[in-house]
């Protein structure tokens, strides 16, 4: 696995505590010759914030590389597909067995899966403190 998660941004505010730089994400066809004429063709723009290094002497406009470290990635991705797909899975096979209804199985598991997802933005806080974003040049 890689060390670290890199996509490269354009700096868009220097702060005296937070930079803001801002990374166009495209999808897998953005290489394609045809992307242009496409509908499929998908480009996402998303800002994010990383601590200020005073002594780096970043500029508004300059571009750089957003990095994130692999583990760090891999603990997102668990997070956020893998434990709910898991509560899912539970709550379904196991009000099957029990013979509940499969729409009240099916409902109940995505009830599972809402609580989970309110459990994380309850804590996002927290996750925004150990998800720390850096940047460097290119």
């Amino acid at each position: 696995m890689k060390e670290e998660i890199s996509h490269t941004g354009r700096i868009l505010s220097v702060g005296p505590a937070v930079t803001t730089v801002e990374i166009v994400s495209q999808s897998a066809c953005a290489a394609c010759h045809a992307a242009g004429l496409c509908t499929a063709f998908e480009s996402v723009r998303k800002e994010v914030e990383v601590p200020t290094d005073p002594a780096a002497g970043y500029q508004t406009g300059e571009e750089v590389e957003v990095l994130l470290r692999g583990s760090m990635g891999t603990k997102a991705v668990l997070l956020a597909y893998v434990v709910p797909l898991f509560i899912l899975l539970i709550f379904v096979v196991s009000l099957s067995f029990v013979h509940v209804h499969e729409l009240l199985a099916g409902a109940a598991g995505l009830a599972g899966i809402a609580v989970w997802y309110l459990i994380l933005w309850c804590f996002r806080d927290r996750f925004e403190k150990e998800y720390r974003f850096y940047i460097r040049r290119k």
